[in-house]
């Protein structure tokens, strides 16, 4: 589904106060990235640092640092869980974060510790254009064009 002109693909499960998103995968684990809009408002991304595998992190903690055009961000983890994998193309090629955050951009993998009750937080299905205009209204830009592009 698009929002203005951000794509929110359905199968996927929305941490819209972060611009965040995790993908269930077939073997239990879950894929986590940035949103096409948080890629919007960050801009260029030159640095990604993600934690190494084997890290337990609980939601809304850092998963990885990013530096952008100027400033070092870090980027909050939507779900609970052991790093189990790390995209091994950004360490060389941060911009695939930008480029396809929902393919060859995604950040890591997790072995979920508490799916449950954090897929309670996240966004899914029918409630996800709502929110991610209300998420977009909170940014205060200029939507008008991206509406019309």
């Amino acid at each position: 589904m698009k929002v203005l002109n951000f794509e929110y693909p359905d199968a996927l499960h929305y941490w819209l106060e972060r611009d965040m998103w995790a993908l269930p995968l077939d073997d239990g684990g879950v894929r986590v990235g940035i949103t096409a809009f948080g890629v919007h408002i960050s801009g260029s991304f030159f640095m990604c640092r993600l934690k190494p595998v084997g890290t337990e992190l609980m939601q809304g903690q850092t998963v990885a640092l990013v530096e952008l055009n100027k400033s070092v961000v870090t980027v909050k983890t939507p779900v609970s869980g052991v790093v189990r994998a790390i995209n091994p193309l950004l360490m060389e090629h941060p911009e695939w974060i930008e480029r396809d955050p929902y393919g060859q951009g995604w950040l890591a993998e997790l072995t979920p510790t508490r799916w449950t009750e954090d897929r309670a937080c996240l966004h899914h299905g029918v409630s996800v254009p709502q929110a991610a205009m209300q998420r977009m209204q909170l940014e205060n830009l200029d939507l008008s064009s991206e509406a019309s592009s």
